[in-house]
């Protein structure tokens, strides 16, 4: 399920392309955003160009880090990041670090920026969930289909997708999807609004995501949280 298609040794992935789908909605997004601050189009695509793949390298060595119990005795696994692996906190916080440097060596507001690229991100953050769903991981705690035909507002397709190896779990992928759809149109409003200010959809974005993965977090499946000691890092 988590294959498009299979040609020899290469196979395309659904995740690969849903992030790859993402990226290129974020781009036309922040870009056509930009135009109305007369921000130069190359500087928009060499910030989100650096702000990739240093947002790649930070969510695998983050999620390398919490797992330094297993890639210790592993230690050529840890630039396979086709096998999984990739932590969205670390992302956000390498990402966020590119876009500060970026902005502050060609003397671009940070704040300014921040904004430009958060409802983007939210976007984005929203289809690349469906990853988890083609993959088969990233579930709830065990239910089933009964109940989660009773809740209305899930579609068959992903009820029936959810269950795995014979045992059906809560779509956490969905309800975190829905969570950042819906921030996401928040702050499409917010930017609308007359008085906004400076900073408010970033700082928007960290209430609003924290939030629902503070509440998503403890509905994981214990397999799929990062730990420190005995606290859910997330």
């Amino acid at each position: 399920m988590d294959t498009i298609i299979t040609i020899g040794n290469f196979s395309l992935k659904w995740y690969s392309v849903l992030i790859t789908i993402a990226v290129i909605i974020a781009y036309y997004m922040i870009y056509s955003e930009s135009k109305r601050f007369n921000i130069k189009s190359e500087f928009i695509f060499n910030m989100m160009f650096w702000t990739i793949i240093f947002g790649i390298l930070g969510a695998r060595l983050y999620y390398v880090i919490f797992n330094w119990t297993y890639y210790s005795e592993h230690l050529s696994e840890i630039y396979k990041i086709w096998n999984g692996g990739l932590a969205i906190h670390g992302g956000i916080i390498a990402g966020a670090l590119t876009v500060i440097i970026y902005c502050k060596k060609y003397k671009v507001k940070v704040g300014r920026i921040m904004d430009l690229i958060i409802p983007a991100l939210l976007l984005g953050q929203a289809l690349g969930r469906w990853g988890n769903f083609f993959n088969g991981e990233v579930y709830g705690s065990i239910t089933t289909i009964e109940h989660l035909q009773s809740l209305k507002f899930i579609p068959e397709f992903i009820i029936y997708g959810m269950n795995i190896n014979g045992v059906t779990y809560t779509p956490l992928f969905y309800y975190e999807s829905l969570w950042c759809l819906a921030g996401f149109v928040i702050l499409l409003l917010i930017r609308k609004f007359k008085y906004t200010r400076l900073g408010w959809q970033f700082g928007g974005y960290l209430i609003w995501y924290s939030v629902g993965r503070f509440i998503f977090e403890g509905m994981r499946d214990a397999k799929y949280n990062l730990m420190l000691g005995n606290v859910k890092v997330a």
